[in-house]
């Protein structure tokens, strides 16, 4: 009992690159490992991306990409990348494969390369409320906002979408999501630019917080 709880304390403490690396030499509690620390992340990433009308088609796609993970962990070789973000890479092209088979458009936008989008003067979020269990009307403020968001994720084009939710759940630089997602730097960079200035339009972002509560209170609500 003891070698068993020694070789799993082990593994918790263990980095990704060294759990991966266990896992191609036969461990099998360095992906149990692997599996509990993403997979909450790679989920919620797939979900979002596909959107609902392949919502579906997300639990296919999510295991498909640990298949494919296990299939490939023989190889992992990391040259600076993260697993995470190898991790997501793998099921951001799968999603795109599932979408293309429904005969989804995945094509980058025209209007990536026609000049800066469109952003309303002053700070975005800069009036809302800061969320807080201790207040039940600014803690609703904040779930009508996280609904809306979801509902405004479902409108963005799918190469932004995907730029914006590896940004987000995965935090990569525009350099990273460029490797990532096999594009050019500025390309990469257009692409998170525009989605981030359709989700702030799209949220209301810059309307004071007393109309995003009273008179503009349906903009907050998916």
């Amino acid at each position: 009992m003891k070698q068993a709880a020694a070789r799993i304390d082990r593994f918790t403490d263990a980095s990704d690159d060294a759990l991966v690396r266990a896992f191609a030499g036969g461990e099998a509690l360095a992906f149990d490992e692997l599996y509990a620390r993403h997979e909450q992340a790679l989920y919620r990433f797939v979900r979002r991306l596909l959107g609902r009308d392949l919502a579906s088609q997300a639990d296919e796609v999510f295991q498909d990409t640990w298949l494919r993970m296990i299939q490939a962990a023989p190889r992992w070789a990391p040259q600076g990348a993260r697993f995470r973000t190898w991790l997501f890479t793998m099921a951001h092209h799968r999603a795109i494969d599932m979408l293309r088979r429904s005969g989804r458009e995945v094509s980058g936008s025209q209007d990536e390369t026609d000049g800066e989008p469109f952003a309303p003067p002053g700070e975005p979020w800069l009036d809302w409320p800061a969320p807080s269990a201790a207040a039940p009307d600014e803690l609703a403020f904040w779930q009508r906002a996280g609904q809306r968001l979801l509902g405004c994720l479902e409108e963005l084009p799918l190469p932004q979408k995907a730029a914006f939710l590896l940004h987000h759940e995965d935090e990569l630089s525009v350099a990273e999501l460029a490797a990532a997602l096999g594009i050019g730097f500025e390309t990469a960079k257009s692409r998170l630019r525009y989605g981030l200035a359709k989700l702030r339009t799209c949220m209301g972002a810059y309307l004071p917080a007393a109309e995003m509560k009273g008179g503009g209170h349906e903009r907050a609500t998916a």
